[in-house]
Formats: C-alpha cells, structure tokens, sequence
C-alpha cells in the first residue's frame, strides 16, 4: 500500500467526527433561538443559573421579563432562558394509583417511652448540673 494514500485517509477519518458534532451543535442551537423567540407571557421558564418564573412580558427584542415570586418581576436576557417547563394533565397522572395504608398498620405512640411532663429545670448533660 502506498504511503501517499494513507494520509488523506487519516485526514478525512479525523474530520467526519467534527464535521458531525459541528452540525449537532447548530441543531441545538438553531432549536435553542426558535424556543427563545416563541416565549408568551403565561409560559413557566427556568433559566440558566437554575431560577424558575413566569413569563410577563415577552414584547421586547433582547430581554424578557419574569415573575420569580408575587410581585417580584425581574428583567432577563432572552438567551438566559434555557427550557420551557410544561405542566399538562398527562404529566399529572400517576402511573401507580396510591392506596392508603389501614387503619391497623398505622403506628401508635408508645406511651411509656414518651413522658407526659418534661423537667426543664434539670440539664441531662454529662455533669448533671442544673440550668441557670
């Protein structure tokens, strides 16, 4: 085999893995603008550093304004947003209907491990002096 075919090959096997991560990238990226720009007001949104609020206003360009807490709006950058968060009736449902224990497997306090009056006055620390 010849030696001047081996290089090209090297060459083009080395650059299909980054030619296929470059095009994922833009993928998600391409889909990260398209979920920034379809903001409404309404829409539950958690940004980057991990904060959850409520879309207020989303008429302006550049910047989106959130709700993190009853009267507290706070301005953001649109490219802070990093997921929608959806909260459907499917997702409510539970996937095991949950059943209540009975009545006669509930445990009861055992009244003579649990004193009916507690002495404040006395400290139960090592030394056994009392509070002051």
């Amino acid at each position: 085999m010849d030696l001047s075919l081996l290089f090209p090959i090297i060459i083009l096997l080395l650059f299909i893995p980054l030619f296929l991560s470059s095009r994922k990238q833009k993928r998600q990226m391409s889909e990260m603008q398209q979920l920034q720009n379809s903001l409404e007001a309404g829409d539950v949104v958690s940004t980057t550093s991990g904060l959850r609020g409520t879309v207020v206003d989303a008429s302006y360009e550049d910047t989106i304004d959130l709700e993190i807490a009853e009267g507290v709006v706070t301005t953001w950058v649109r490219a802070a947003i990093r997921e929608k968060i959806t909260t459907g009736a499917a997702e409510e449902t539970p996937a095991t209907p949950a059943v209540p224990a009975p009545a006669a497997e509930v445990a009861t306090p055992d009244p003579v491990a649990t004193p009916d009056k507690v002495d404040l006055e006395k400290d139960e620390s090592t030394n056994g002096s009392p509070r002051a």
